[in-house]
């Protein structure tokens, strides 16, 4: 099983904001027991999409300044960005085919 690739304050504008291809973010935090029930749907999404997308994560606890910037306020959040901007954003716990059909809408189909 694949897990997401971590992402700090320091990395986000890199790795997310000036990708060559689209990448979901997911905000979590250690505390956030949504944000762990949500993992695997994202691991199996990650493992499904990992050719066209890159998947990461990053702890809001330990990285405060890339999520005020993306103004997340609600743990978990999961936005994907495109071409450096989001495009697709939710928050709370959300179907794993609600997040499947924003990935391929993205990718175009």
């Amino acid at each position: 099983m694949r897990e997401l690739r971590e992402v700090t304050d320091q990395t986000f504008d890199a790795e997310v904001l000036q990708a060559a291809r689209p990448v979901l973010v997911e905000y979590w935090a250690p505390w956030c027991r949504p944000c762990r029930q949500l993992e695997p749907i994202l691991v199996e999404l990650a493992n499904r999409f990992a050719d066209r997308m890159d998947f990461v994560r990053i702890d809001t606890a330990e990285n405060p300044i890339a999520p005020a910037d993306q103004q997340v306020l609600h743990l978990p959040t999961v936005q994907i960005f495109a071409d450096g901007q989001p495009v697709h954003t939710f928050r709370g716990s959300k179907p794993k085919n609600t997040m499947r059909d924003a990935i391929e809408a993205t990718l175009g189909g």
